[in-house]
């Protein structure tokens, strides 16, 4: 049940979360393109990579790990929301930005859980 617990309240969290960083971003650009939805997901994939990281050389309790992996960056990411708002560009004729949208979402989500995990590597060697 604790376990349950957790997972909604970083759940809760990751969403408002999202919600605010992905409205920010997406009213600053203006733009029919999701970049809120881009933001966010890289956003998150960098944080993924750095806490995941940061997790292997230190002790955390498996209770921090689901509240902070599957409920806070589980709620703030947006795979979901990522491939509706993908369907739509396409469904609107947006084939381009459909395609920017996989292609920058993918390739640079990837290379920030590369970086995450490449910046807790000196942190941790920083601190030795």
């Amino acid at each position: 049940m604790y376990k349950l617990l957790s997972i909604a309240a970083g759940g809760a969290i990751g969403a408002v979360l999202r919600y605010g960083v992905a409205g920010v971003v997406q009213n600053y650009m203006l733009s029919m393109y999701p970049w809120g939805t881009l933001a966010v997901n890289l956003i998150g994939s960098f944080l993924a990579g750095l806490l995941w990281a940061l997790a292997a050389h230190t002790y955390l309790p498996p209770q921090l790990k689901t509240f902070m992996f599957i409920g806070i960056l589980g709620g703030f990411t947006t795979f979901s929301t990522y491939m509706l708002e993908t369907f739509h560009l396409m469904r609107e004729g947006e084939y381009y930005l459909a395609l920017g949208n996989i292609l920058l979402s993918n390739l640079l989500g990837i290379v920030l859980v590369f970086s995450g995990v490449m910046l807790s590597e000196r942190i941790v060697q920083y601190f030795k």
